[in-house]
């Protein structure tokens, strides 16, 4: 597997310009930081990351993982998250190889692999990489330098990729993310509702409607999921989204009523808690850097 991993690692470096770099292929994307950083808030949409060199760690609610060249991270959700690189240098910048998971593609592959039980599990997780990923990886690597052959190759080698994770330890929650009627595809939807109106007031209710649960079964459901409770999951983007207008030279004041928060105070402290500084101090000095969050 090492020699698949440096090839890989060589390829993605050639094309690699920046943190974060588009490649020919649709949907891939190559990550690369010549150092280590500070824990950055974002959102995570259905992704999986393969890194080639070097280890990040990741926190989604009470949950801390790392992942390296030895193991791969898988979502299979929206996920507000704080992560940050805890091994690169320059001479050995941490690199890592992104696909965007889409739900249509996986459903694609449904009857071609065993079913199996739905089960109340996270909707991501690490897992160790194996030869035959790499091999999939290192076709797709190859179309970096032959864009020409990308809509015939790409999409066979991205449907190859997605069945082997479908066959693998993530298996089970990748098949309930594609699956319409599945417990997590309802949660998935709640959380588009969420998202689309995080800066008005969380109607639980509401939303466990939406997904034929009741208000209980819809919390406990939300939360094995997501490791948040569907109020985190809002304040979470609220934050998120008021850290961005802040560093647009936003006050605090206004980025809080703008995000939907009604007390500037409570703002302030829920600020201060998830990114380690006041909401002005904080911004002064992501500006002063030039970082915008992650």
């Amino acid at each position: 597997m090492e020699t698949l991993l440096n090839e890989l690692r060589a390829r993605a470096l050639r094309h690699a310009d920046g943190p974060l770099s588009e490649t020919a292929v649709p949907g891939v994307v190559i990550g690369m930081h010549c150092g280590e950083t500070l824990p950055a808030a974002s959102l995570y949409e259905p992704v999986f990351c393969l890194v080639l060199q070097g280890a990040k760690r990741v926190t989604i609610g009470d949950k801390v993982l790392r992942y390296d060249a030895a193991n791969y991270f898988l979502a299979s959700l929206d996920l507000p998250v704080t992560s940050w690189v805890i091994e690169a240098t320059p001479e050995k910048p941490y690199v890592v190889l992104a696909l965007r998971i889409d739900a249509g593609k996986l459903a694609s592959l449904l009857t071609d692999v065993a079913p199996g039980p739905e089960i109340a599990a996270p909707a991501f997780g690490v897992s160790p990489v194996t030869a035959e990923l790499l091999e999939v990886w290192l076709r797709i690597a190859k179309l970096f330098e032959a864009p020409e052959d990308v809509p015939a190759l790409a999409p066979l080698a991205e449907q190859e990729l997605l069945y082997r994770l479908l066959r693998g330890p993530q298996g089970g929650v990748l098949r309930q993310f594609a699956r319409a009627d599945s417990r997590l595809s309802r949660v998935r939807r709640a959380i588009a509702e969420i998202r689309s109106g995080f800066d008005r007031p969380l109607r639980i209710d509401a939303l466990a409607r939406g997904a034929g649960m009741s208000a209980a079964s819809f919390h406990r459901h939300f939360k094995a999921a997501t490791a948040l409770s569907p109020l985190q999951y809002q304040k979470m983007l609220r934050l998120q989204q008021a850290r961005t207008l802040l560093i647009a030279n936003d006050d605090a004041a206004r980025a809080a009523y703008a995000v939907g928060y009604e007390s500037a105070s409570q703002f302030s402290r829920e600020y201060a808690r998830l990114f380690g500084a006041p909401p002005a101090r904080d911004a002064a000095r992501l500006r002063a850097i030039g970082e915008l969050p992650a």
